[in-house]
């Protein structure tokens, strides 16, 4: 069992592995509460950094926290911590997503501490891949580490692909079509112009990737409506290859195993050598949603729909100060 202290720089250590997370937006829509006196670090969901219009269920918000719990029981891993972890441990609390404490047998998590080093290198990638195929064997590693945190992964065949496709550039069309979903976009996205939001969050200009000659990369463009001085155009893949994670049920629980288990996929795909998208547009509209998944496959709901492939990594995009997000008790 653990008797590691909660020391201040040994949980300020852990959340800046916790925030490196993606969510939507790059809102970071996430709280930390570390009570050191009983060993617990307490995550909670901000409804503040939500989106209403893209994400009204809160989704996405907890795809986001899952995914940075995850990044903290990696870190916790790494410095020979054991993590144990009880999810929406307060009934009538929506928002307290998951407690963590640190006295777990001593397999616990134990083998997490190798995506340590994939942690400052995962960054969306915006920009072309090769045509290049991934390996069968890199796939399956894939597959197993959404296993692992109890959701499936599966990558489509050429008809369920065109599909998925299809609804991605439905979605443009809704989106386009939607003020009020338009003007959620550009609340977080910062080209520099006046008037913008903070600097540590949202998605910076030089994380749009290029414009696209044509329509066939799954890829948003946070940078449709706007000038943004210097940005090319490029060619994109011409048949993207996709993969879906999914859960049986559609709760916060299984949004939250979600979250864990595409930071899991996306830690394992960095080590791999692979750049990474994500995309969640056809998924933020009831009417296609359910159109994503392949009704002969044991996924109930898809939570994510990843790019992956090989090509340039992409660049970090601002993280929030750890003292913004972190209160002790």
């Amino acid at each position: 069992m653990s008797t590691t202290p909660l020391t201040r720089p040994l949980v300020t250590s852990l959340i800046e592995d916790a925030v490196t997370a993606p969510s939507m937006h790059n809102a970071q829509p996430w709280k930390f509460v570390a009570r050191t006196d009983i060993g617990v670090i307490e995550l909670h969901g901000d409804p503040l950094r939500g989106m209403p219009h893209e994400d009204p269920d809160h989704r996405a918000l907890h795809l986001g926290c899952g995914a940075a719990l995850f990044g903290l029981r990696v870190g916790a891993a790494h410095r020979a911590l054991k993590p144990v972890v009880r999810l929406l441990p307060t009934p009538d609390d929506p928002w307290h997503l998951a407690d963590v404490r640190f006295d777990g047998p001593d397999d616990a998590d134990s083998d997490l501490g190798e995506f340590h080093a994939a942690l400052p290198h995962r960054h969306t990638s915006r920009f072309p891949f090769t045509e290049e195929k991934i390996p069968s064997e890199v796939i399956d590693e894939l597959r197993a580490a959404a296993l692992l945190e109890g959701c499936r992964l599966v990558v489509p065949g050429a008809w369920h692909t065109d599909t998925v496709m299809n609804l991605v550039h439905a979605s443009e069309l809704f989106e386009a079509a939607d003020e009020a979903v338009r003007a959620e976009i550009a609340a977080w996205t910062r080209t520099g112009a006046a008037g913008e939001g903070s600097d540590t969050e949202g998605i910076p200009s030089y994380a749009f990737g290029p414009r696209q000659y044509d329509v066939t990369s799954p890829v948003r463009d946070f940078g449709a409506p706007r000038q943004v001085p210097g940005r090319v155009s490029a060619r994109f893949e011409k048949r993207p290859q996709i993969a879906l994670l999914g859960t049986v049920g559609d709760t916060p629980e299984e949004w939250l195993k979600a979250g864990q288990a595409m930071q899991r996929v996306l830690l394992q795909a960095t080590l791999d050598g692979l750049a990474t998208s994500l995309m969640s547009q056809p998924l933020e509209w009831p009417e296609l949603r359910s159109d994503a998944r392949d009704p002969g496959s044991a996924i109930g709901f898809v939570h994510m729909v990843f790019r992956l492939g090989y090509g340039p990594q992409g660049r970090a995009t601002p993280r929030r100060p750890v003292a913004e997000v972190l209160t002790f008790d």
